[in-house]
């Protein structure tokens, strides 16, 4: 064992914390992406540092979690402050930011597209889509069946699993008989040979329709005017299949779809809302209107877990969604909603709107100058600060998984050079074939930083081709 100083408990050692993970700890809820896993010690700004205070840049910051920066000053300091005057009150009780919070929210949401509705909160991005889930079967007379996209993500809770698109994380626990349906997503990159993006769009759109030309193609009841399936649920951008942004319009053309059909879009901000493409939510970008909003992560900046969902006010009002229709004990703590408030407040007066896209811009320039310089990069592509690489053969297209791999595990050695010292580079890897570099920097992230970046991605990939 050792200390820091003086004004540190004292450290256990990282060979003796490994031993005990490997004993005591459940892998279970956590992904080992290094062997041995790596252990990081403190962390500011867009910075972690490891036990020998290397330096690693990190340009995931928590899966998006972290988007205003490790040890934010003003964040940090609402959180003391609400400690210092109501940590703690259950949640069948009232406090002044849990209602100063629901109603910043709502009205924003109204502002933006006209509708009203209400807030619920809840403490994981996965028991937020759970309650989604409540309000959509709720609001259709108990339909369980939902539309989802292939690439999807949207957690791990059984519910979610149900119309997460991977089988992977639904294949030990049973069968899943109310999964969803998944529906292909355009994907610009990988889009069929002899199309344009927005054809592909179009495409996809109108695979979909098809679904309700005839009952007998599955999902529609024409002598009722019913569909089996009561919402889609869908990311904007989507987050760990790889930072897919499609065209424009594709959003606007499938809401037509569900609207005439009378099928709810519920739309999952979780990882890309709160100013991570530079609006507050990233389907701002693409001209519709959710009827459910599903937001987490970032709201709290990662220093406390709080979730929660927005809801037109048909769905949520008292009369069809009454109390208890969902609980959780820590939901709408004072530590989470006063520090969502103020992350809210802080987006607004330092203007992220304006500073993401031109950060996003500087770094996608960046990403599109390397790629010149390594035909492995098949493409990068980025909206404000959610940005992509994906890595391939020397084809350009062919993914390469083991060529991200060695570039993950170098970055976490620490050992890469910067003005003759060691430092790091922490990567998130996603992906419909794990070969995406999926980029999520501080939105605070400064241009010397994204310069840097660039320069370590360079070495990172140099030294990852030679070994």
């Amino acid at each position: 064992m050792n200390a820091f100083d003086k004004n540190t408990a004292v450290v256990i050692d990282d060979a003796q914390l490994l031993a005990d993970e490997a004993r005591y700890s459940s892998f279970g809820d956590t992904v080992h992406y290094v062997d041995p896993p790596k252990i990081f010690r403190r962390c500011e700004g867009s910075w972690m540092y490891d036990s020998a205070d290397v330096p690693f840049l990190d340009l995931q910051m928590w899966y998006s979690a972290v988007n205003f920066g490790y040890g934010n000053p003003r964040l940090n300091d609402a959180l003391k402050r609400q400690i210092d005057l109501l940590p703690q009150v259950a949640s069948q009780y009232l406090h002044q930011t849990r209602i100063e919070l629901a109603k910043t929210i709502a009205l924003d949401v109204e502002g933006k597209f006209g509708l009203k509705g209400r807030v619920h909160f809840n403490v994981g991005g996965a028991q937020a889509i759970e309650d989604s889930l409540k309000i959509v079967r709720n609001a259709s007379n108990g339909k369980s069946l939902m539309f989802a996209f292939e690439g999807g993500y949207h957690g791990r809770t059984l519910g979610a699993s149900s119309i997460t698109s991977s089988y992977r994380y639904r294949r030990r626990f049973g069968h899943f008989g109310e999964r969803a349906m998944f529906i292909p997503f355009p994907y610009p990159f990988r889009r069929p040979k002899g199309m344009t993006a927005d054809e592909y769009s179009d495409a996809c759109v109108r695979q979909f329709a098809r679904l309700f030309e005839t009952e007998y193609n599955g999902v529609w009841d024409p002598k009722v005017n019913q569909a089996e399936y009561a919402a889609f649920y869908v990311e904007p951008i989507q987050g760990t299949g790889g930072y897919v942004i499609p065209p424009k319009n594709f959003f606007r053309d499938l809401k037509k779809v569900l609207d005439q059909y009378g099928i709810l879009m519920v739309v999952d901000e979780i990882q890309m809302g709160f100013w991570r493409t530079g609006k507050l939510w990233s389907i701002e970008h693409f001209g519709v209107t959710p009827d459910v909003l599903v937001f987490g992560k970032a709201l709290t900046n990662g220093l406390n877990p709080l979730s929660g969902l927005w809801a037109r006010e048909e769905l949520i009002n008292p009369t069809v969604f009454p109390p208890g229709s969902t609980h959780s004990t820590f939901n709408s703590n004072p530590l989470g909603t006063s520090l969502g408030l103020e992350v809210i407040r802080m987006g607004y007066e330092l203007d992220y709107a304006a500073t993401v896209p031109a950060k996003g811009a500087h770094f996608l320039d960046g990403l599109r100058d390397l790629q010149k310089r390594h035909k492995e990069i098949g493409d990068v592509d980025g909206l404000g600060l959610a940005l992509r690489a994906e890595i391939c053969t020397d084809d350009g297209f062919t993914p390469n998984k083991a060529l991200l791999d060695k570039m993950v595990d170098i970055g976490l050695a620490g050992d890469l050079k910067h003005n003759g010292k060691p430092i790091g580079l922490v990567l998130d890897v996603g992906g419909w074939y794990k070969n995406v570099i999926t980029l999520a920097p501080s939105l605070d992230i400064t241009h010397e930083e994204i310069d840097l970046a660039i320069a370590l991605l360079d070495q990172l990939l140099t030294r990852a081709k030679k070994s």
